[in-house]
């Protein structure tokens, strides 16, 4: 089984709770407007990997454990087959290394939708982030682009790690994000407030760095 996948990168703290493997799928048919990620927006069959060895990456930087995988996009259930063979792999993972970590995925599906069509891969995970980014609503909770969008917890362990969170308001962390140089490149993660991005532009302008082929627009 193959998967597409935009990125992958250990440790992510500003996507859920703890030291978290952060895995972007790629390709995304609901292209919210206003999306920080349109670079995971084409089906690229050039990012075709092996479930089997995105496992065991996963596995391998992770051999000290984590606290949680969060799976974000793209959007994840365009490629149902390839996300539950993952989910399964990962949890089968979990039980034999007797691992504690919890599984948290993004989409930008409405629940309602999810809940119709993809139960089994629902039954996989701890907890969900759903419903489309909308761009002119304001900044939603914690880990959430738009106040539209929900945490749910679905299985005990996602109940007892993220049942406080729910409420939390975005600035209970504050405004933070990740910054990781990979091959060049410049990787931002997390969730930017409104304009954030624009303000960073002009900052690395103003410091004589020009950013190319933002992701954002």
């Amino acid at each position: 089984m193959n998967i597409l996948l935009n990125k992958a990168h250990f440790p992510v703290t500003v996507l859920g709770p703890g030291r978290r493997i952060g895995l972007w799928l790629q390709g995304c048919t609901i292209r919210c407007k206003g999306c920080v990620s349109q670079d995971t927006w084409p089906a690229d069959a050039s990012r075709t990997m092996p479930v089997a060895a995105l496992l065991d990456w996963c596995k391998r930087v992770a051999q000290d454990g984590c606290d949680g995988i969060t799976i974000s996009g793209g959007e994840p259930f365009d490629q149902p087959k390839p996300l539950a063979s993952l989910l399964r792999g990962l949890r089968a993972w979990r039980t034999t290394a007797g691992l504690d970590f919890d599984l948290l995925c993004y989409s930008g599906y409405p629940l309602k939708t999810l809940e119709k069509r993809h139960t089994k891969i629902l039954a996989l995970l701890d907890a969900l982030i759903p419903e489309p980014f909308v761009d002119g609503r304001p900044l939603g909770g914690l880990w959430r682009g738009s106040d539209n969008q929900t945490l749910v917890p679905i299985s005990p362990r996602g109940v007892a790690r993220y049942a406080d969170c729910i409420g939390q308001a975005q600035a209970a962390e504050g405004k933070r994000m990740q910054i990781s140089v990979e091959d060049g490149k410049l990787w931002f993660i997390g969730i930017p407030q409104r304009g954030d991005m624009a303000e960073l532009e002009t900052l690395c302008r103003q410091r004589g760095l020009e950013l190319q082929q933002v992701s954002w627009r």
